[in-house]
């Protein structure tokens, strides 16, 4: 009963002046929309940027030998790596696993030479786990078992100055430390549009580097998997999986640059969120106070004729959540459609960078960035209005409950 007559007493008071309450739930409508379309941006920002790295060829997670993560050398080889392969495979939630061995080369082409990290493949496989190989804009890729044969980038091919079925001169350091060196036919040629990333591009079978190298096998298991949100709890699994014969690692772990702007973009939305609400929470505890302030005398006669000064606290915090209730839906009103544009649409930034696509740390991103968008909006925005509306309404309520009745009696008005 007690709580029912706050409520009355809560409703009358907000709709006597209903152009400033009008207005608060208008301040907490449009900071939590902001708030919503901000972390529905980051989040889609987040996802999009995982996605670009797994399918960039980092993949989700990877499988090395222990020895790798201290000396990241690439001459190490995982034991036993078809087995495992096969076994990982076999896991339910593994969308892929493709064998890779790097080693670094020497590319030669007349009087003109370039170093680089050669990549041996598995052909079958490394186009599904690989978005770059989809670049390829001349010739093809290369097929199971075959030797002679190399991919390069479109930048490698420029500062080489060779073409398509060219023949190029490739030298490695062998098991024993002795130089190895082949003739390869150039059969494709990839470009993703970013100069930096297609220098890096110079991929052969898992054969024909170990032609080269001396060393068979595979240096890591590439593997992406068909719900990426259970990185971390897949990531267990096959460790747990793998015991103490091989490492397992996640995208984190290998890049950790693009992880350390994936955390600074989450530090920067709480900023902006924190920001935000700050100021929400300022403009409704000052409508609050005024409030109190206007009803100093209405409050010492009711704390005169006996109401506690608990009640008077529930009151002011009942025109809170009201007010904070309002304002989420608005919030929602205003957010959700803005969120779902950019989780359907996107914001394109090619304006900005051209033609040239993006990558960082041999990743290549799309231009255009994509949103998240879920039933989470709705929840989000109820606690995001009703904690700030909640908490700004703590200090008018102090504010009313220490109201004194005399002195606020013989205030004229």
């Amino acid at each position: 009963m007690k709580i029912n007559l706050s409520a009355r007493y809560a409703f009358r008071s907000l709709s006597r002046h209903l152009r400033r309450t009008t207005l608060s739930i208008l301040g907490v409508g449009v900071g939590c929309g902001l708030c919503l379309f901000t972390i529905a941006f980051i989040r889609g920002e987040k996802k999009m940027m995982v996605r670009a790295a797994a399918e960039s060829g980092a993949g989700h997670l990877t499988v090395v030998p222990n020895a790798w993560i201290n000396t990241r050398d690439n001459d190490l080889r995982l034991d036993n790596w078809e087995s495992k392969r096969q076994e990982i495979g076999d896991i339910e939630g593994i969308r892929i696993v493709t064998p890779r061995a790097e080693t670094d080369a020497l590319l030669a082409f007349g009087t003109r030479m370039r170093g680089i990290q050669m990549t041996g493949v598995d052909p079958q496989t490394e186009p599904v786990a690989n978005r770059l190989v989809q670049k390829l804009v001349e010739g093809r890729y290369l097929t199971s078992g075959e030797t002679g044969r190399v991919v390069i980038g479109r930048t490698v091919t420029k500062r080489l100055d060779v073409a398509l079925d060219d023949d190029l001169m490739v030298t490695v350091a062998g098991i024993d430390g002795r130089m190895s060196s082949a003739m390869l036919r150039i059969v494709g040629i990839i470009e993703t549009g970013s100069r930096e990333l297609d220098g890096t591009i110079c991929h052969a079978t898992l054969e024909q580097i170990q032609e080269l190298t001396g060393r068979s096998g595979a240096t890591q298991l590439t593997i992406l998997l068909e719900k990426p949100e259970n990185l971390v709890h897949m990531e267990k699994q096959l460790q747990n999986h793998m015991g103490d014969s091989a490492s397992v690692l996640d995208w984190e772990e290998l890049l950790p640059e693009m992880a350390a702007g994936v955390e600074g973009d989450k530090t920067w939305t709480r900023m902006i969120v924190i920001i935000i609400m700050t100021v929400v929470f300022l403009g409704i505890a000052s409508a609050q106070l005024a409030a109190v302030l206007e009803r100093r005398r209405e409050f010492a006669v009711l704390s005169a004729l006996g109401m506690k000064s608990g009640r008077l606290v529930l009151i002011m915090l009942i025109e809170g959540v009201v007010l904070g209730f309002a304002g989420a839906l608005l919030g929602l009103v205003l957010g959700v459609p803005t969120a779902y544009y950019v989780a359907t649409r996107g914001i394109d930034f090619s304006g900005l960078y051209g033609e040239v696509e993006m990558s960082m740390s041999n990743i290549l991103f799309d231009p255009i960035f994509y949103g998240d968008f879920g039933w989470w909006l709705v929840p989000l925005s109820f606690v995001l209005a009703l904690v700030a509306t909640s908490l700004s309404s703590l200090y008018p309520a102090w504010y009313a409950a220490r109201t004194d009745p005399a002195g606020a009696l013989r205030v004229e008005q």
